[in-house]
């Protein structure tokens, strides 16, 4: 017997040639090189990309074998396709059952496949890194860590799904079927799930519109207080009585939010009644004396529409009305500056020999 009929019969017997069995050593040989050649060069270009170092350390360092088997399967896909073309036209070279004209390229599919879910999972981590960027403080407050909690969730899911439609393809699964069979399970869970999805998504649209954040006084229908927690499903609110409020976040995007943090100026407005018998020139030095008090202070803006004048004389009281604006961060550093502003009034007042009116003075008179 020759050797030619030799190699015939291990074609009839086998179904793989020699050529074929070199061929295929050489696509995974391929694949392999390609890898690490990829996990040579990639951290290098992606460097060069991206500048943050805790980017850097995310997409380079520990991801870069993912990358690199997903790239050196897909070289090793390619040309096991086109071994696989070579033999169905017809080719005296190679030669390979059917089975495995099946098989090898989805073997290489699946690795593709799954090599890209671990690398896009390890990227995941990455949203925190792009969120701190992008914010203004570069610091993760409470709705920073929800937003980037719940866009990782939704990460997760999404290459959750479309890893499992790719692997699915690579096993040889019917995938008309199975997306099918995946919508009508989506629709059962989504419609006993409505509230919880209606909720998650406002928390989204809630992180992503910033309306507000931890530590604004907001006022959502009836209810007002100080935001202190904003979850994926509801928002916490502490009332002026200390109570603790929670509101579903599928609320807070159907119902009107006032925000008293977001406000420019914080407007402050009110009434100092004086002895109807206080001298009308030490009133005028004492007005003209608050107006400039209210011009000098530091705390305050919006000097042009600030006023002090006589508003009234009624039967009982000179009244005298303030109307200034001030330029402060939150309610404590309000009550810090309105306290002083009032301490100077007072002794504007007595340095003026001005005395508040006082209704059991006038009784007794």
């Amino acid at each position: 017997m020759t050797e030619t009929d030799i190699a015939t019969q291990a074609v009839d017997t086998v179904g793989v040639n020699q050529a074929t069995v070199l061929a295929i050593i050489g696509i995974v040989l391929a694949g392999i090189l390609v890898r690490f050649l990829t996990m040579a060069f990639a951290p290098s270009l992606l460097k060069k990309i991206i500048r943050s170092k805790n980017l850097q350390h995310k997409t380079v360092k520990n991801s870069d074998k993912a990358l690199g088997s997903a790239v050196g399967a897909l070289v090793s896909y390619l040309l096991a396709i086109q071994l696989v073309n070579a033999v169905e036209d017809g080719s005296t070279t190679y030669a390979m059952p059917d089975i495995m004209i099946t098989i090898l390229p989805n073997i290489f599919q699946f690795i593709i496949a799954l090599a890209l879910v671990i690398w896009a999972f390890r990227l995941v981590n990455v949203i925190q890194d792009v969120v701190l960027i992008l914010d203004s403080d570069g610091v993760a407050d409470s709705s920073d860590k929800t937003l980037i909690s719940a866009l990782e969730s939704v990460m997760r899911f999404v290459i959750v799904f479309i890893g499992s439609v790719f692997i699915a393809d690579a096993i040889g699964l019917n995938l008309t079927s199975l997306i099918a069979g995946l919508g009508i399970s989506g629709l059962a869970l989504a419609l006993a799930a409505k509230d919880t999805i209606s909720n998650f998504f406002g928390a989204v649209t809630v992180l992503l519109d910033r309306p507000f954040k931890v530590g604004d006084w907001v006022v959502v229908g009836a209810s007002q207080g100080e935001v202190i927690e904003i979850n994926l499903r509801t928002t916490l609110i502490r009332t002026g009585i200390d109570t603790v409020i929670t509101i579903p976040n599928a609320n807070l995007v159907s119902t009107p939010v006032e925000n008293y943090g977001k406000r420019r100026w914080r407007r402050w407005q009110s009434m100092l009644h004086f002895d109807l018998n206080s001298n009308p020139d030490n009133v005028e030095k004492f007005r003209d004396d608050v107006l400039k008090s209210i011009m000098d202070n530091a705390a305050t803006m919006n000097e042009d529409s600030s006023w002090c004048r006589v508003n009234d004389i009624s039967a009982t009281s000179i009244d005298v009305s303030l109307n200034l604006y001030w330029d402060v961060q939150g309610g404590a550093d309000e009550r810090q500056e309105k306290e002083k502003f009032l301490l100077e009034v007072m002794q504007l007042a007595k340095n003026h020999e001005l005395r508040f009116y006082d209704n059991r003075i006038r009784q007794q008179m």
